[in-house]
């Protein structure tokens, strides 16, 4: 009777373990945050490491499901948080008159798809992945292709009706309903790139050198709340739209680095779900901050204090076809 009992009890438990195994893997409940620099501590899910935002990992292989022939819009959203804006219709491109809606920049040129740049002052070790650059020559090589893009772009991070600050805690799916329901839609990385840069492929959206014109550059002592003693969790830094006037691209873009991180839509991965997005622009702590560089190492459902919003149109005219 022992005997059986006890057979059953492993039964029931070798279940249960192989059960949160396969959920642990889709769905993980725990994840490593960085104190300084190689250490590493463990955090819950939503505990920002503000050194992981300043990794690009474009070439990382992801141990994903990719589901083939399957586009942006039919991947199913499970964040419930975002309400349709009335009046606007899900999905719809607005037009106003032929020209970009006023709360939008028009964006029209040639766009490099590679580009060089040289950098003369390091402000950081160049061998670190997040480091800053504090000056490049003031000229940029095109070593891809120059392709004609067309859009229009929001000028401002989004901020919803009635707050001052504009909308965090977003995520690629979070910032692809907001965009939805406003009748816009995410931006390509490409798209983003062009916006921030300009023709001139500047590193920084307002010229070859880094300077104090964006809500970046906080010192490490100052990321974190003060407040929660048990973990290290973000403080809130963000600043309301306009604050920074200088913080401007060569299209008038605002905030395009610093401030918060905004997904994209990487267009060679738009079919890899749940790795389609790349975090771009970085946020108030001290990394790149520049135009190029992409976060990709977090799934499309990320979402924590320093991830905001910036929506893409089509141009009035423009094909049919969001590339969103």
């Amino acid at each position: 009777m022992t005997r059986r009992l006890l057979t059953g009890f492993l039964l029931v438990a070798a279940g249960f373990l192989t059960k949160g195994a396969g959920s642990s893997a889709e769905h993980p409940v725990w994840t490593p945050v960085s104190e300084g620099f190689g250490r590493a501590a463990v955090a819950p899910v939503g505990t920002a490491d503000p050194y992981q935002g300043a990794v690009e990992e474009r070439n990382v292989e992801r141990h994903s499901v990719t589901r083939d022939a399957v586009t942006v819009n039919q991947i199913p959203s499970h964040d419930t948080n975002v309400a349709p804006v009335p009046g606007a219709p899900p999905g719809a491109v607005p037009t106003t008159g032929g020209a970009c809606p006023p709360e939008m920049v028009a964006v029209h040129g040639e766009y490099c798809t590679d580009v060089r740049h040289t950098c003369v002052k390091w402000l950081d070790d160049p061998a670190l992945p997040y480091a800053r650059c504090g000056e490049y020559e003031p000229k940029a090589n095109c070593v891809g292709e120059r392709i004609p893009l067309s859009f229009c772009i929001d000028r401002h991070e989004y901020t919803k009706p009635g707050e001052k600050l504009p909308m965090n805690h977003a995520s690629f799916v979070v910032a692809q309903d907001t965009c939805k329901n406003l009748g816009k839609r995410v931006c390509t990385e490409d798209e983003w790139n062009f916006a921030c840069e300009g023709e001139e492929m500047r590193p920084y959206p307002y010229g070859w050198k880094r300077e104090a014109k964006c809500n970046q550059d906080r010192p490490k002592e100052e990321l974190y709340d003060p407040n929660n003693h048990q973990y290290q969790v973000l403080a809130d830094h963000r600043m309301a739209n306009g604050a920074n006037p200088e913080c401007q691209s060569p299209f008038g873009v605002y905030d395009m680095v610093g401030n918060l991180d905004e997904p994209v839509l990487r267009e060679s991965q738009r079919h890899n779900y749940p790795y389609r997005n790349g975090l771009k622009g970085g946020w108030w702590m001290p990394a790149r901050n520049r135009c190029r560089p992409a976060t990709t190492k977090h799934d499309d459902h990320y979402h924590d204090i320093q991830v905001g919003v910036r929506c893409c149109a089509d141009a009035p005219g423009a094909s049919a076809g969001a590339r969103g």
